[in-house]
């Protein structure tokens, strides 16, 4: 070898040009991808939780609660309206084994036994809220006196009610005692 230093070789021009288009195109696609990337988090996540505001919580606690008094507050006088007042609180499945549970058990007992019920809510919070679906957690004192025990009788309990908004309204979906 002589002093001289050995080049490599060329690419060739070809290559060169196929380079030039490569990375632009590519650094596009992750631009694409990103900016795809953040509307979907923003659509459907930061949005979804715009539209669940302390306004929300609050609509959905009141209809926890007024929907539990409605289902658990009865008197012989009044079963037939007070049932039908609370299947308005109501949705779904629920609603139908609610209308066939009062129709078969509740309402004959009330009226034979002269039951009387009257159920207060002492407190209640959101568990879980969506735009659509909400679970609440409601503390229920409820009063009961009948002619078999003319004395009041109290009992404390705690229900996960599932709510479903149909249209503007929210509805009780499900009744799980806590």
């Amino acid at each position: 070898m002589t002093g001289q230093t050995q080049r490599e070789p060329r690419r060739p021009l070809s290559s060169r040009r196929i380079e030039l288009k490569v990375v632009p195109t590519v650094l596009i696609a992750l631009l694409l991808a990103s900016a795809g990337l953040t509307a979907w988090l923003y659509f459907g996540w930061y949005r979804t939780d715009q539209r669940t505001d302390e306004a929300v919580a609050h609509a959905a606690v009141r209809a926890a609660s007024d929907g539990m008094v409605a289902i658990l507050s009865f008197s012989p006088d009044t079963v037939d309206a007070d049932v039908n007042a609370a299947k308005s609180h109501l949705t779904g499945d629920f609603l139908s084994s609610y209308d066939d549970y009062t129709r078969k058990i509740i309402a004959p007992a009330a009226k034979d036994k002269s039951v009387h019920i009257t159920a207060a809510v002492v407190g209640a919070a959101v568990a879980d809220l969506d735009p659509d679906s909400a679970t609440v957690l409601v503390f229920v004192n409820q009063t009961t006196t009948s002619k078999d025990k003319p004395g009041p009788s109290v009992a404390a309990s705690s229900v996960l009610v599932r709510l479903a908004k149909v249209g503007d309204t929210w509805l009780i979906s499900k009744f799980e005692p806590a």
